[in-house]
């Protein structure tokens, strides 16, 4: 199974200079929520599955995350990027096809794939993948969700965004792919994240605002619509199995 010709077009190039502060700003987040949930546990060698121009990786390497670190990419010119960065600790970036992960069953300590699983057209299969060759991992996804999301369909798949989470549906896949999930964590972007998405309308940037301050005083509302959800997960050997015990 490989990505549809026309997503591995649009993808080929996608990365370009224009972008590299903006993707290194939103990538400092990601890896804070990354080192938040697993910094109790210690990872000699981590993937990145879906790694971009690299901008997480190469803020994990300057925090020591890890020893070694690799990085698989659909985009050519995101592959080209995370080269041309000479990040440290980072041993090898190859590009692949999206789903077939070109390493052996439980090599890797950690994967880590981060706002990628709403790009990704056959999620199941490249969840089995991952959980195939992975002790850990931790998954990050934007919860785009609202009661009448497809009235914004062209909005977020201008963004290349196909699938839509809440927390509790991207859990239940998970769970129902027999990941145990270990921890997780709901954030808000940051208020210069939010400067930065909303740099063309203030009073967009204010309603922003005054929604989280909202969300924030109802923990139960920040369950359901946070700005995005982090996942730190193990593997099982079980798979998908359905019609079994009722609970």
């Amino acid at each position: 199974m490989q990505v549809s010709t026309n997503l591995k077009t649009a993808y080929a190039n996608q990365y370009d200079s224009s972008t590299t502060a903006w993707r290194n700003l939103a990538a400092k987040h990601k890896a804070e929520n990354i080192v938040a949930l697993a910094k109790h546990i210690q990872f000699s060698n981590v993937l990145e599955v879906g790694a971009g121009e690299g901008s997480i990786l190469n803020w994990l390497s300057q925090w020591h995350f890890s020893e070694q670190m690799y990085a698989l990419e659909i985009s050519e010119s995101g592959a080209a990027i995370i080269q041309s960065k000479n990040i440290a600790n980072l041993k090898n970036v190859q590009i692949f096809d999206g789903y077939k992960i070109p390493y052996p069953d439980q090599h890797f300590d950690l994967v880590i794939c981060s706002h990628v699983m709403e790009h990704v057209e056959h999620e199941r299969t490249l969840l089995r993948e991952i959980k195939r060759v992975s002790k850990y991992q931790i998954f990050e996804v934007p919860i785009d969700f609202s009661f009448y999301v497809d009235q914004q369909a062209a909005h977020y798949l201008s963004y290349g965004h196909i699938n839509i989470y809440t927390p509790s549906l991207f859990r239940f896949l998970l769970k129902s792919e027999q990941f145990d999930i270990i921890a997780d964590r709901c954030s808000f972007y940051k208020n210069e994240v939010l400067k930065h998405i909303y740099r063309d309308n203030q009073v967009k940037y204010v309603i922003a605002m005054i929604k989280i301050s909202i969300i924030q005083l109802i923990p139960y509302l920040f369950g359901i619509k946070p700005n995005a959800y982090t996942i730190l997960t193990s593997s099982t050997t079980n798979s998908l199995d359905v019609f079994g015990k009722k609970e």
